[in-house]
């Protein structure tokens, strides 16, 4: 159980860091603060806040990867990421950028997805 919820809360915390990586750069420009800053700037800074995100990532994988002990298939673990990212990502976009709202196809897109995970932990036959 512990490496389950080590995992988990590593995924999250690793995918807040990728979403501001990825799109912080964009509410830093609507604010003015990088307006005018080059774009290999905005990249370097964004690489930097994609390296911590790389500090928590790795460890959620190895830790959570069933052949290293864990309880998670690489198929599952990838599944797990992306709703954790879809998640975080739309926490981040409705808080930062107010001017974004959910809509019926986002839910239903996420819908999809929490389908996806379940289809994922269904017992596999061989």
């Amino acid at each position: 159980m512990k490496a389950y919820l080590t995992t988990i809360l590593l995924l999250v915390i690793s995918n807040i860091f990728m979403t501001i990586a990825w799109y912080g750069h964009l509410k830093l420009q609507t604010m003015g603060i990088s307006k005018n800053w080059p774009l290999f700037v905005v990249i370097l800074v964004s690489w930097g806040v994609a390296l911590l995100e790389y500090c928590f990532m790795v460890p959620a994988n190895r830790i959570g990867f069933q052949e290293n002990g864990g309880p998670f298939s690489l198929f599952q673990l990838k599944i797990l990421q992306e709703v954790i990212t879809l998640t975080v990502f739309t926490i981040v976009a409705m808080v930062l950028f107010s001017g974004e709202k959910l809509h019926w196809n986002n839910v239903a897109a996420f819908a999809c997805l929490i389908a996806a995970v379940c289809f994922t932990f269904l017992p596999q036959s061989k």
